[in-house]
Formats: structure tokens, C-alpha cells, sequence
């Protein structure tokens, strides 16, 4: 039984999380532009083939285009605020691994911002977790979260808010 209805930006998103997956564990951030497959094919067609992308693939999909050379020296949330896609770019993506707390946990974090990180990363039941998330310039969103060590993801438009926001700030013109 599907809960999450199937569209473009979830099949994208869930093909995102299936190249993090191969690529395994302990993995830098990775940034992707999406652009719709039919206006990548007709706009760029050297590009288009180079990617594999024939006429028979032309259709309202997205076609994920991974960003190279992150800064490595920077937390993804710390340079993010400096990306602005063009016009031709009709979505975006990030694969990121972070540790995650129960709900429970949370109410206990330390106010002092400078410490979270430590208290985090020592606490017993944190997890860690790979966020897929993709977001598009009309509005929609698609997250999963996968639970290293766990065989099941977690999937819906609104499981990650912030990085949610915070990919959509990149889209506006």
C-alpha cells in the first residue's frame, strides 16, 4: 500500500536517494538542479545526450543534474544562503547525512546554540539519517529520510521543513 501519491519530483527524489544509497555512507552533501526533461532535451541537446537522454524519455519528468565542487570547508546550511538558481532551473535537490534526536530528546537540548552539536552527537539515541530533499519553483516538495541501519524510508512533502525552506529560497527570482 502507497501512502505517498507518485509524481515527478517524488520519482526524482526517490531515484536521488537511490544513487546516495549506492554511494554508500559517510558521503559529502550533494546538490542537484532540476530541470524538466522536455526543455532539457529541446534547450541542450549535446547536453541531453551526454546524459543518456534520448526521445523516448521526453516527458514530464525532471532530469537531476549534479552540482560539482561543493565548498567542503562550509556546512551545507552556512553556504546554501548564497545559491540562486536561473530561471532555466525548475527545482533543486540536496542528499545531506545529519544525526537526528527522538522528539522526546529535543525538549532536553542546551539553549546555548554553541553546544547543540556536542550534546547531539554524544546522545544516546540519536540516529543517523541520509535527507533526500527536492523542492520545485510552483511550490512542491518531496523528502526521505533513510535511518542508517534501517531497511525503510520515511517519505512525504513536509518531513524536513527547514531544509524545505531553505531550498526554496534558492528558487525565488
Amino acid at each position: 500500500m502507497q501512502l505517498t501519491p507518485t509524481n515527478a519530483l517524488r520519482e526524482t527524489a526517490l531515484e536521488i536517494a537511490e544513487v546516495a544509497q549506492a554511494a554508500g555512507w559517510d558521503a559529502p552533501p550533494r546538490l542537484y538542479a532540476l530541470v524538466r526533461t522536455a526543455a532539457l532535451a529541446a534547450d541542450e541537446p549535446a547536453l541531453a545526450r551526454e546524459l543518456g537522454i534520448g526521445p523516448d524519455d521526453v516527458d514530464d519528468s525532471f532530469t537531476a543534474v549534479e552540482q560539482d565542487d561543493l565548498p567542503a570547508e562550509r556546512s551545507f546550511e552556512d553556504f546554501v544562503t548564497e545559491i540562486v538558481w536561473p530561471p532555466q532551473v525548475d527545482g533543486t535537490a540536496v542528499v545531506l547525512e545529519r544525526l537526528m534526536l527522538p522528539p522526546d530528546a529535543e525538549e532536553s537540548l542546551p539553549d546555548d546554540e554553541s553546544t547543540v552539536s556536542d550534546f547531539v552527537a554524544e546522545h544516546p539515541d540519536r540516529q543517523e539519517v541520509r535527507l533526500t530533499v527536492a523542492v520545485t519553483r510552483d511550490g512542491q516538495a518531496h523528502c526521505i529520510v533513510d535511518v542508517r541501519g534501517s531497511d525503510e524510508l520515511a517519505e512525504g512533502p513536509d518531513l524536513v521543513p527547514g531544509l524545505v525552506s531553505m531550498l526554496r529560497q534558492t528558487l525565488l527570482d
